[in-house]
């Protein structure tokens, strides 16, 4: 039997090759997905390993929890902590680390990278070991500055050179005195590093005479854990903590690790998918090779051979298929690793130098992978075929599916679909976080219940294509018949792209949706024209405010200045604004009282409100953050939403009670409205400022929907390899197709039908199929697009479905191209048979 299998697969290569390419591609995925996320974290585990090689214990501030009315904070680690640290008996020396926000323009003017990845610090010295310079000399005063070697490269920036930066003020003009090499996680991700002196980096980060971190090095001999010991005792208590370098080396890779593993988990689920969908194909090819090959098995069978033995010969075959594609889907799926990592440098993304990494996990999984989905998929074809009595498998008796197999079928099929509709309508009636699950489980319940009704389905709807089928004649009319005369097989081969279509038509519906719903929530709260905020989300300084109040057109503007406090034993962060202004720049609903701020009137937003049990007219006492306490009532309760939310009171009564005032953002009403002309001139007035942003209505909602873009597309191009796989699907069903009707298209041929109605019957058969897999495909999407949804409408008020009729209409057709296209080479196939030979042929 195990001759006879190998026999079998060396005698339908052509007919085999369709399936090993739809394992291969699954496999590959797999494969691949391992390779560059084993590749890129390793990558970035090492150098940032290197990033710690001269940190043998860090010491850091320790944070104060917040307790009573006293509002938690960060001690400051001070000039005699620094000389303490560098004093014990085993320390080398110690660094005093200054860090900050550092905005670089580029030389037109637009700032590198984005924003949360524009980071500065201080050059230690004369000479500092965490950054070798490349050329130059150290930096020296406001004037002069250091940048990171690769910033450099992409910026086309030299020793000499006037470079444009912003801290947390005015633009700076400093000259680059030199260029160095870091091994900062941050810049080989695509950021940049400005370094100062040390005295020049404490009075822009506006941290005068402190550090945030000291970084101390051991004498030689001395262990990190005694050094750690040492520092402990001699940095006063409750102050500070203290870290082993080697600790902080290995919380940074079990960072990225998780951070990798993210990445890997979403695209394994794409080549799940992929591999889900190469599933029908394989249980296809290997239930028509079967079909094929009925009357040999039952001739095996009548010599001798049991079911057992017929069952295994077929699982034989598909296990040499398996170790094929597995070991060819693992070589390309190296390819694709390197491809990956290639790309991301063409996408602007820097990856640290390291090498490809292939570990064993990754060739088990591969081989794992391949030989398993083969084997089975087509277990039950080859389990169906042993159960076949060897002479109604002679007299083909066996043909048609029982009327009790089809009940059970279809039965089947109604308690899965209804099942996963009933799961997935529970779950968008559950909170969004504990829904997921349920949600995923619906889904796949619901999937592969259509896919059990799919046989059934088809004939109502194949059936709807006849109008306009008849239109090409007894073509059309064949082509109606063939898509219906093997429910099974049409259904297989339907359901491959039908997934597809659910995933991208999902996506898309949720993705209009969420952009719709930023939109409508970017024109519905705010009246301002502009919102003026820093690149990197932090606070701006006072003076921004300052600024856009003298500058000509500004009509109306307030500052939005968050300060933690402590009301009823817990943190509240406020919300400072411009009391008399506030009400002009904002659109918010009014849910009770009124919308008044001014002294100790305060607006709270509804969730706040509810969870103290406010309403207007409520009185509470607030902590600030200097202890200072007052007692402020709620005039109104407003609906607030992503953007807008929190306790709103008036800066006059806020500013006092802060050591340092900063914005997160200033609103900005003009007399001419929102315009080029008038984001220019508010530009200007701001310096050209590259750490500054100034953005429209239009700009927030695209920025926020930005990333929601992003990923859309990198999930239409993962998902392209399930519909590539699906079209290998389509092209192998046609072309098997065509091999059991040679005798029949003979007949056709000899009977009148010249060649050019083959290939039109088998190009409509193809047409009909994939068009029903579309209708299917974007139907489902439709309905799991609308249940996605209902979960982020709980969360996001301004949501509501909105149906992309024009890209669903787009999916349809290239549906239809999908079947075209695969029927090409079957239909050339099916004409070019010569008809004698075929009606001869068994």
């Amino acid at each position: 039997m195990f001759r006879t299998a190998l026999r079998n697969v060396l005698a339908h290569k052509a007919r085999l090759l369709m399936t090993v390419l739809a394992v291969m591609l699954g496999v590959a995925f797999v494969s691949g997905t391992l390779v560059f996320t084993n590749t890129i974290s390793d990558a970035f585990q090492k150098s940032s390993a290197k990033g710690f090689d001269h940190v043998d214990v860090a010491v850091e501030a320790k944070y104060r929890k917040s307790e009573g009315d006293r509002v938690g904070k960060t001690p400051e680690l001070t000039q005699d902590m620094l000389e303490r640290s560098a004093r014990v008996p085993g320390a080398k020396s110690a660094v005093g680390v200054v860090r900050g926000f550092t905005a670089l323009a580029g030389k037109d003017g637009k700032l590198i990278g984005n924003g949360f990845q524009s980071e500065g610090g201080n050059y230690w010295g004369a000479k500092d070991p965490r950054y070798p310079l490349v050329s130059g000399t150290a930096p020296h005063g406001v004037h002069q500055i250091l940048i990171d070697s690769e910033t450099a490269r992409r910026a086309g920036y030299k020793v000499g050179d006037t470079v444009r930066v912003s801290v947390d003020g005015p633009v700076l003009t400093p000259t680059v005195s030199g260029v160095f090499t870091t091994d900062d996680g941050n810049v080989a991700a695509g950021g940049s590093l400005a370094l100062f002196d040390t005295a020049t980096a404490q009075k822009l980060f506006g941290k005068p005479g402190t550090y945030d971190e000291i970084d101390v090095a051991a004498k030689p001999g001395t262990s990190q854990s005694a050094l750690k010991a040492q520092l402990d005792r001699a940095m006063p208590k409750g102050t500070t903590e203290t870290t082993t370098g080697q600790k902080l080396a290995d919380d940074q890779a079990e960072m990225i690790s998780s951070s990798m593993s993210s990445m890997k988990q979403g695209l394994l689920v794409f080549a799940g998918i992929a591999l889900f969908v190469g599933t029908f194909i394989i249980a296809n090819t290997f239930t028509m090779l079967v079909a094929q090959r009925t009357k040999e098995l039952a001739l095996l069978r009548a010599v001798g051979a049991s079911r057992r033995q017929v069952t295994r010969s077929v699982l034989i075959e598909a296990f040499v298929v398996g170790v094929v594609a597995a070991v060819t889907g693992l070589l390309a799926g190296i390819g694709i690793g390197a491809g990956l990592r290639s790309l991301l440098g063409s996408f602007g993304a820097t990856v640290p130098d390291g090498p490809l990494v292939v570990t064993p996990g990754t060739v088990v999984a591969a081989l794992a992978v391949g030989v398993l989905v083969t084997m089975l998929a087509a277990w039950l074809p080859g389990r169906r075929a042993a159960k076949i009595p060897p002479v109604a498998a002679m007299s083909s008796v066996h043909a048609q599916a029982t009327a009790k197999s089809l009940v059970l079928r279809n039965t089947l099929g109604a308690l899965f679909a209804g099942g996963g509709v009933a799961v997935v309508l529970a779950a968008t009636a559950m909170d969004a976080d504990s829904a997921q699950a349920p949600m995923g489980l619906g889904a796949v319940l619901l999937i592969i219940g259509v896919f059990i009704l799919t046989p059934l389905l088809s004939r109502p709807l194949i059936a709807a294509t006849a109008p306009v089928l008849r239109a090409f004649g007894v073509s059309g009319k064949l082509a109606r018949q063939n898509s219906v005369r093997n429910p099974r097989r049409t259904a297989a081969t339907a359901s491959a792209l039908m997934i597809g279509l659910t995933l991208i038509t999902g996506m898309t519906v949720m993705a209009g949706s969420l952009q719709h719903a930023i939109d409508k929530m970017a024109s519905s709260a705010i009246r301002a024209d502009y919102v003026v905020s820093m690149a990197n989300g932090n606070g701006l300084s006072p003076r921004v405010e300052k600024e856009l109040k003298a500058t000509d057109g500004v009509t109306a503007l307030s500052p939005l200045r968050n300060a933690p406090s402590r009301i009823d034993g817990e943190t509240e962060y406020l919300t400072g604004v411009n009391g008399a202004a506030i009400g002009e720049l904002t659109d918010l609903t009014v849910e009770d009282g009124s919308f008044t701020v001014g002294g100790d009137k305060v607006v709270v937003d509804d969730r706040t409100a509810k969870d103290h049990h406010w309403t207007a007219g409520s009185g509470f006492t607030v902590a600030y953050e200097d202890g200072g306490k007052q007692k402020l009532t709620v005039a109104g309760v407003y609906e607030g939403n992503d953007m807008i939310r929190g306790i709103m009171l008036d800066n006059a009564v806020l500013a006092p009670h802060q050591s340092e005032a900063t914005d997160m953002q200033v609103m900005v009403k003009t007399a001419d409205g929102a315009s080029e002309a008038t984001k220019d001139k508010l530009v200007e007035a701001l310096g050209d400022n590259p750490a500054i942003q100034v953005q429209d209505k239009k700009d927030i909602s695209n920025g926020i929907a930005q990333m929601f873009t992003l990923m859309l597309n990198m999930l239409y191009g993962l998902l392209a390899m399930a519909v590539i796989v699906a079209v290998l699907g389509v092209i192998n069903t046609l072309a098997m197709s065509v091999f059991e009707r040679s005798q029949e298209i003979g007949m056709l041929r000899a009977i009148g039908l010249d060649r050019r109605g083959i290939k039109r019957m088998v190009r409509l058969e193809s047409l009909v199929i994939a068009l029903f897999g579309g209708v299917l495909g974007i139907g489902l999407g439709v309905f799991f697009g609308w249940a996605a949804g209902e979960l982020l409408g709980a969360k996001m008020a301004t949501y509501e479905l909105v149906l992309p009729w024009g890209r669903m209409a787009v999916f349809l057709l290239l549906a239809g191209l999908v079947g075209v296209l695969a029927a090409l080479w079957p239909a050339r196939r099916a004409a070019r048979l010569n008809m004698l030979q075929a009606i001869k042929s068994e």
